[in-house]
């Protein structure tokens, strides 16, 4: 067996793949026909449900037996996190493609990479099974307190702000070199 295949079974892979298919496919159905825009809310809900449902795998089964391996685990986990957040963010765009209009495509991509940012950086500081803690709760806020003026307000919301919000785009990128960089570097916590 090769390492991809031991390391995308340990880390869930197939499972996640699954959930991520199983909300894009359930996105598709209910809006088959198209009917236009959806809310920005409901997009970045399907979103943060597909970088939590990845976000499981972002460690192993035994994270004291992985430090121990003879392997340059920076690049890998890099890599882990990068795919997670593609993967999310290609799946709402495959519906988009299939007839559903959830977003457009620079906020999908914008909110693929700061919730995968926050998902990674949930992973180091409090472990992959709780990975998914940091996206979410982010939404939460986002999605229930009142958003403030001007430019905090489009960084605290970014998730909600229309393509072309400069404070939003920077908000999300910066959280996606944080989280990658921590992740990659420091690993899952214990």
């Amino acid at each position: 067996m090769r390492w991809l295949t031991l390391y995308a079974r340990s880390r869930q892979v197939p499972a996640s793949a699954a959930a991520v298919t199983l909300v894009a496919l359930t996105v598709w159905a209910l809006d088959r026909h198209g009917a236009g825009p959806m809310d920005l809310g409901l997009a970045v809900l399907i979103l943060t449900a597909n970088v939590a449902a990845a976000s499981v795998g972002l460690g192993g089964p035994d994270v004291v037996l992985e430090r121990t391996g003879a392997i340059r685990w920076v690049p890998r986990r890099a890599a882990h996190v990068l795919l997670v957040g593609a993967f999310a963010g290609a799946a709402l765009l495959t519906v988009q493609a299939a007839g559903a209009k959830p977003a457009p495509t620079e906020v999908v991509v914008r909110d693929a990479a700061g919730l995968v940012g926050l998902a990674a950086l949930g992973a180091a500081l409090c472990g992959a099974h709780l990975a998914w803690t940091l996206p979410t709760g982010w939404l939460g806020f986002t999605l229930f307190v009142p958003t403030p003026n001007g430019t905090v307000g489009e960084v605290v919301n970014w998730m909600l702000f229309p393509p072309g919000t400069t404070a939003s785009a920077w908000t999300a990128w910066i959280l996606l070199a944080i989280g990658t960089v921590g992740y990659a570097v420091a690993g899952p916590r214990r």
